[in-house]
């Protein structure tokens, strides 16, 4: 009786530690399988194609421990977003995308991109015009980052931090950002989606050479704004933010320096060739 007794929980224990590991290998795979699908979802919203040759489209990911600073160099082709999260390490994302002759040559050209993950997180490869490559990254929230591309845009997305980024061709957009923010593009309007009551950090200082701004401002939003543009349009749906009156031409070249609400950290936001909307907003971040 003892024996078959034994017997019966001996079975029980391999049965119990059989389910354990089972449910553990599922979870483990549903977890793959949500990264890779995070992966495909973040791939698909680029497109780097051209009529006369053949695209091939890979993503790689990585995480590295994270530092003082995320440093990234987007090189000749390819965008970069970054987004804050509640974590102790970088997850980087990348896209890379190559062009060949045939579908065997493009998928060469992509076997022989390196993404490097030192100092600066930047890709090398050979015939640089055949390929590109853009980041998803996410980071710690409270992290300084230091951000360049050429033919592509920036996003930047719940990071506080010292911020400093350029752009050629591209646009920039930052939303529920905090910290000394500093940023500038040559062809490519802006956006920016302020969140909370007020600015928190040394302030916010955008340019863009050719493209429009859209400034989103919660209704209590305390700060020192500056905002304009020499050749553009202007619309503020926001009280005390409304362009001064010009008698020989009321929709172009507009500039505001005003605080708002008592005044604050100073957000400057300014375009010389391109529109100008100031719009209200909730201010939460959903």
């Amino acid at each position: 009786m003892e024996s078959n007794s034994a017997t019966t929980q001996s079975f029980r224990y391999v049965l119990l530690l059989t389910l354990f590991c089972l449910s553990g290998s599922i979870a483990l795979s549903q977890t793959k399988a949500e990264s890779k699908m995070k992966n495909k979802e973040f791939c698909s919203n680029y497109n780097y194609s051209s009529d006369e040759k053949i695209s091939y489209k890979e993503t790689r990911e990585v995480n590295i421990s994270a530092g003082s600073l995320v440093n990234v160099d987007g090189k000749r082709n390819g965008g970069i977003k970054v987004r804050g999260e509640n974590r102790s390490d970088v997850l980087v994302r990348a896209c890379i995308q190559t062009l060949g002759a045939t579908e065997e040559e493009a998928r060469a050209f992509a076997k022989n991109i390196r993404i490097e993950t030192g100092t600066t997180i930047r890709a090398e490869g050979v015939e640089e015009s055949n390929w590109a490559v853009s980041y998803e990254i996410l980071v710690p929230r409270s992290t300084n980052l230091k951000l360049s591309t050429y033919n592509g845009g920036i996003g930047i997305s719940s990071v506080e931090g010292t911020m400093e980024f350029e752009a050629h061709n591209g646009g920039i957009s930052l939303s529920d950002v905090a910290g000394d923010v500093k940023g500038k593009t040559q062809n490519g309007g802006v956006s920016v989606n302020l969140s909370g009551s007020s600015w928190k950090g040394g302030g916010l200082d955008l340019e863009t050479k050719n493209g429009g701004v859209n400034l989103s401002i919660p209704e209590n939003y305390a700060a020192h704004i500056e905002t304009g543009t020499v050749n553009g349009g202007f619309k503020s749906e926001v009280n005390g933010l409304s362009a001064p009156a010009d008698d020989e031409n009321r929709s172009r070249g507009k500039r505001v320096n005003a605080d708002l609400n008592g005044g604050g950290a100073t957000v400057r936001v300014i375009t010389t060739n391109g529109g100008v909307k100031i719009s209200s907003s909730t201010g939460k971040i959903l």
